[in-house]
């Protein structure tokens, strides 16, 4: 019941209904679906920790707000950082490695037949951060886990956008990723993760300027 509650109340904010700064106030919340106070408050607790809502003591939760410039700060961030993670990465995957990310592709195939863009994204992760392992930089790893946590959000917003559409940038980065890896092509490997960052970059701008 609380992710479904997550879903609508994510929906909401998405589309724009829940505005920035909009209180969610968990007892008109629970009367408006229909449930009790339990679910909602989990679903709350879920849109702070995936970053659509902030907390604060004493005030209750509310609507985050989403700017354009804050998204291009993340991902120039996002260029540079998971660029050099693959440049490191990608000479130093092992057959292991690549078993991995295959079968986190194939995951994140089936979330986006079902439309599941919460397992869709994580399997991106894991697929993703099995190349950044293989790099050996424990500390820049460690960076790119804790930015995905700010970044979600966007990224949330962005593939919700692409999966109804069957946008296709949101999973052919993927295995052209892992068949360059296969091929050894570092330039290739490179060329593909700048490539899929700009894409999703470009895809959460026109979001946030549609809405």
């Amino acid at each position: 019941m609380a992710d479904q509650v997550y879903e609508v109340l994510a929906s909401r904010i998405f589309t724009g209904e829940l505005h920035a700064g909009s209180r969610l106030r968990v007892r008109d919340i629970a009367e408006q679906v229909g449930t009790s106070v339990m679910p909602v408050r989990e679903a709350v607790r879920l849109l702070v920790e995936n970053g659509l809502a902030v907390s604060h003591p004493h005030r209750g939760a509310r609507v985050r707000e989403f700017t354009v410039r804050e998204l291009i700060e993340i991902y120039d961030v996002r260029a540079v950082l998971e660029v050099e993670a693959t440049r490191l990465g990608a000479p130093r995957v092992t057959d292991s490695d690549l078993a991995v990310m295959r079968e986190a592709c194939d995951r994140m195939f089936r979330a986006v037949v079902h439309e599941d863009l919460h397992d869709a994204l994580e399997a991106d992760e894991v697929l993703l951060r099995q190349l950044y392992l293989a790099g050996g930089n424990d500390v820049l790893v460690q960076t790119v886990d804790s930015l995905w946590t700010q970044w979600r959000p966007y990224k949330v917003i962005g593939a919700r956008a692409a999966i109804p559409l069957r946008d296709a940038s949101l999973w052919e980065p993927q295995p052209a990723l892992i068949g360059a890896l296969e091929e050894r092509d570092l330039d290739a490997a490179i060329a593909i993760t700048r490539r899929s960052v700009a894409s999703a970059r470009r895809r959460l701008e026109n979001q946030l300027v549609t809405h």
